[in-house]
């Protein structure tokens, strides 16, 4: 990524502009924010359930 394309990348926390050393956050206090968010599991990947498919062999 070039410079000018990092000057005009936000900060996915606080929305200002991104600098080179926390990239792609602004500042150190919100790569902090992220990474707090990701400990206490405020992020979050869904995951949807499948019910096992039984061939009824083991049914009684």
């Amino acid at each position: 990524m070039s410079r000018a394309a990092t000057s005009k990348a936000k900060c996915p926390i606080c929305r200002k502009p991104v600098t080179a050393d926390y990239r792609p956050f602004c500042s150190k206090r919100c790569a902090d924010v992220d990474l707090q968010r990701w400990f206490t599991g405020a992020y979050a990947v869904p995951a949807v359930e499948q019910e096992e498919v039984s061939d009824g062999e083991d049914e009684l």
